[in-house]
């Protein structure tokens, strides 16, 4: 039974030394579910954008045609009248300086 000892402990010593000296690389995959949340996420932060201030619109009214035919006759009828009275000056002022406008002599 010692002999048996002796070997096993030679095997021991041999595994845990083997084990120390070795250099390896290992590569593990994992797959698996999620771990459990106990609080919810903090909510994104949004800041909310400043409010834009826009002035109106300028109101435009097209002109209208406004068809004054009264006032544009009265004005043509005056227009007439003294472009008459203006003629009937001219004869007059010409008769009384008729031979009259020569100042040279």
């Amino acid at each position: 039974m010692q002999k048996i000892l002796a070997v096993c402990a030679i095997a021991g010593a041999a595994l845990l030394a083997s084990g120390a000296a070795q250099a390896r690389v290992d590569v593990g995959i994992g797959i698996g579910i999620p771990g459990v949340v106990v609080a919810a996420p903090p909510p994104p932060v949004y800041y909310e954008p400043a409010p834009v201030y826009v002035a109106p619109r300028p109101v435009v009214v097209a002109p209208g045609y406004y068809d004054d035919w009264q006032g544009r006759a009265w004005r043509e009828q005056q227009w007439r009248e003294q472009r008459w009275r203006e003629h009937e000056w001219r004869e007059r002022h010409r008769k009384w300086h008729r031979g009259h406008d020569d100042d040279d002599d």
